[in-house]
């Protein structure tokens, strides 16, 4: 009999040797109080599009609903607000690519009140040794594509996101270190006012 308990003593140590990844998992629930907490934030980011080009960059965050991406070097603006999301072309002087908020996997994040563990939203939950991983979708529209958010832990902090659209492309956002609780204007945030500060008819 003792040589039985150690012999299982041994299989359970082995176990925990293993998967030591589970340990650092961070819940879901404690992944959707950290975005919930964040109410404003300004930040830098990296951009990795589809095709393999880079963009650089700040990104503004007003919770719930409204985003900014303004992009170094380059004449586009992505703003979200007003539950649109709308694509400026300086190069042009028509009147911005405009569709549905709702129909962006980005929405998750920038809802009033995320939940994470509603029920078919979250398709994978890991750890991959340095950062939890979630991939999650819309349980009502799983078409419109899902964004797979990266945290590091200890405190929790949104390090990236890859946003995968309904043809599988793919476009990843690098977050340097966000400030939070900063105070942004709401212009910031107005695709119409955006437009009558451009001109475009």
């Amino acid at each position: 009999m003792r040589g039985m308990k150690r012999y299982l003593l041994s299989v359970a140590l082995a176990a925990c040797n293993a998967f030591p990844a589970f340990a650092d998992i961070v819940p879901l629930a404690e992944l959707s109080a950290y975005l919930n907490g964040i109410q404003t934030a300004e930040g830098q980011f990296t951009q990795i599009n589809s095709d393999g080009s880079i963009s650089t960059g700040t990104i503004y965050i007003h919770r719930p609903g409204r985003v900014r991406f303004e992009y170094d070097g380059q004449e586009v603006l992505v703003m979200a607000g007003g539950g649109q999301v709308a694509i400026f072309d300086g190069r042009s002087n028509s009147r911005p690519e405009q569709y549905p908020l709702a129909r962006t996997p980005l929405n998750l994040i920038l809802a009033r009140n995320v939940d994470l563990g509603q029920s078919d939203m979250v398709v994978a939950h890991e750890y991959d040794g340095t950062a939890t991983r979630i991939t999650a979708q819309d349980p009502e529209q799983p078409e419109i594509g899902t964004i797979t958010l990266v945290f590091t832990g200890d405190p929790v902090e949104l390090r990236q996101w890859i946003i995968t659209d309904q043809g599988g492309s793919e476009t990843t956002v690098i977050l340097g270190e966000l400030d939070e609780d900063v105070r942004l204007g709401a212009s910031l945030f107005s695709i119409p006012q955006e437009i009558t500060a451009r001109g475009i008819d």
